[in-house]
């Protein structure tokens, strides 16, 4: 299977630098270029911030409908009374949803990210899908804030270290904060852990880290949008889901099947193609 993903890649020149697919425990097939070598991942970063985020709910440590506020007050200094007002209607659960318009794609390099979110001129009192940057950011730093350590720190025991994978190069924002919404740096074999780990509904080998209703929530669509809705900073994908990064870093899961296939590439403009290539030639034929 692998091998007829690799020449389809070929032919169209599309380098891929890693892909395994799993069914269940087993692993059928995995290759990689350079063995062990991470590889940016961008926005598959947003998965790993959103399963923190399911972790400290279930430690009572955050509140998917308080305003996002509650664990900011701290950074954002002096707001005004209209300001006030309409941030007090962001919860946690509408940034992680992407449902907030108003934010720019991502922060001005060189300047004060936390800053910069909140002069943005958001419109929380529409429910619209509306991606950016900005939603994962404030997530990440409010986590922090909620839990009382660095992001890395609080996620190394509860995950990290349950899925086997050392601490990854990663990105924080000129504050310090765990840049929520890209910057990690992993092996395809580490990538397709995380979408494994949502594949056993909160397991992985045999040890629960997630919660089952976490993994059905955040996974669902929470959201409409024209690639087939979505979840908690998790793409859906038919009827399973997608971890995804901008440039080719897919992890597809298909829960009917227990199919995982992950790749690790670098496509900037054909990314859609490489998505539909791993369907079509690693997914679909194992019934995912």
């Amino acid at each position: 299977m692998i091998q007829a993903f690799l020449t389809r890649c070929r032919l169209h020149k599309w380098p891929v630098y890693g892909v395994t697919v799993w069914q269940g425990n087993a692993c059928l097939e995995t290759w990689e270029a350079g063995p062990g070598r991470r590889y940016p991942v961008y926005s598959a970063t947003k998965s790993f911030t959103a399963t923190a985020v399911g972790m400290a709910l279930q430690e009572g440590l955050v509140s998917l409908q308080a305003p996002i506020l509650r664990y900011l007050s701290q950074e954002v200094g002096e707001l005004s009374s209209v300001q006030r007002a309409m941030w007090d209607k962001v919860s946690l659960e509408r940034l992680l949803t992407m449902s907030v318009e108003g934010f720019p794609f991502r922060p001005r390099e060189g300047e004060d990210w936390m800053e910069q979110a909140f002069q943005c001129p958001i419109h929380p009192e529409k429910r619209v899908f509306a991606y950016s940057n900005f939603p994962a950011y404030l997530v990440g730093a409010a986590l922090e804030n909620a839990v009382g350590e660095s992001l890395m720190d609080y996620m190394r025991p509860r995950l990290l270290v349950p899925l086997g994978i050392p601490d990854p190069p990663h990105r924080l924002c000129p504050r310090g904060h765990f840049y929520g919404a890209t910057g990690m740096e992993l092996t395809v074999e580490e990538l397709a852990r995380l979408g494994r780990l949502y594949e056993q509904e909160g397991c992985f080998d045999g040890v629960r880290c997630l919660s089952k209703e976490w993994v059905q929530q955040a996974t669902a669509c929470q959201i409409e949008n024209d690639r087939g809705g979505y979840g908690y900073f998790f793409w859906r994908h038919r009827d399973g889901f997608c971890i995804r990064g901008k440039w080719g870093q897919f992890c597809l899961v298909a829960p009917k099947s227990h199919v995982v296939a992950a790749c690790v590439a670098h496509v900037p403009q054909a990314a859609d193609e490489l998505l539909q290539a791993l369907d079509e030639i690693l997914l679909r034929p194992l019934g995912g």
